[in-house]
């Protein structure tokens, strides 16, 4: 019997089967943090762009769900303070990319296709993975949460973004609001983008702790949605730069406390 959303939303909600391990990509020169599973060959890997002011140790819950499901996730801790570059952020973030595909990762047991890259990000920091998406012709799959636009304008850049792409949104989102943020990049993009806005989530709801940007940002910590975002992204990278469809589902049917728009797709 097929297994429903609801399912598939607690299976993938769950740590996957794979033990993680942190590195630290500033060994490469890269400010910044990695996450790998134990072992495994041929993996697929993506690149996360924090959000404005927030560090990358925002997201490591994230970021370890996703290498436990078998990802390998690089993110770089560049560009973090009130001036930093969007531009330059989404050069990083390819940065990272190059360092995933040619550097060995753990103890040698671990090794990234060059053909299963994705890009995410929060914030800005998803504006910029759209910059870089637009360039770097190996990216296979995009994912963003609470997408903010930046300079240059993301929304711009997602015309010549081909690749599936999943924009997750914050229904409640007083920094980026969807309908001004999200939703023109994701009616921008190039190819299919499916939209997703978690009805009660705010900015802030995707990241994890405590930090002092919360005096400037709206929003908090939510386990909810960071529960239903991990799923959503888990299910997205392992159905686009996997192939495993049986999680596609999570993608295509309704979420409690969520709301799906259809599938967006430039004709022009």
């Amino acid at each position: 019997m097929a297994r429903t959303a609801k399912h598939l939303l607690d299976e993938l909600a769950r740590p996957g089967p794979h033990q993680v391990l942190r590195g630290d990509l500033a060994l490469v020169g890269l400010p910044g943090a990695v996450y790998t599973p134990h072992s495994g060959r041929g993996l697929p890997a993506v690149a996360f762009g924090h959000g404005w002011l927030q560090p990358p140790s925002r997201y490591r819950g994230l970021f370890r769900h996703l290498a436990s499901w078998g990802v390998v996730v690089a993110a770089p801790g560049t560009h973090t303070g009130p001036f930093g570059s969007h531009r330059l952020l989404a050069s990083d973030l390819s940065t990272a990319l190059d360092v995933c595909v040619g550097v060995r990762l753990g103890d040698g047991e671990i090794s990234v296709d060059e053909g299963r890259l994705g890009l995410a990000g929060h914030s800005t920091g998803g504006g910029s993975a759209v910059l870089a998406a637009a360039r770097d012709q190996r990216v296979r799959a995009v994912a963003t949460l609470a997408a903010a636009e930046t300079a240059p304008v993301a929304s711009n850049a997602a015309r010549e973004c081909r690749m599936p792409s999943l924009h997750v949104l914050a229904g409640n989102d007083l920094v980026a609001p969807p309908s001004a943020h999200g939703h023109l990049i994701a009616q921008a993009w190039g190819g299919q983008a499916d939209v997703r806005t978690i009805t009660k989530a705010s900015h802030l709801g995707f990241t994890e702790g405590r930090h002092w940007s919360g005096l400037l940002v709206h929003g908090k910590a939510e386990h909810a949605t960071q529960r239903i975002s991990r799923a959503l992204l888990t299910a997205f990278f392992l159905t686009h730069l996997t192939g495993q469809t049986e999680y596609a589902r999570l993608l295509d049917e309704n979420i409690k406390g969520t709301v799906l728009d259809r599938h967006l797709v430039q004709t022009g």
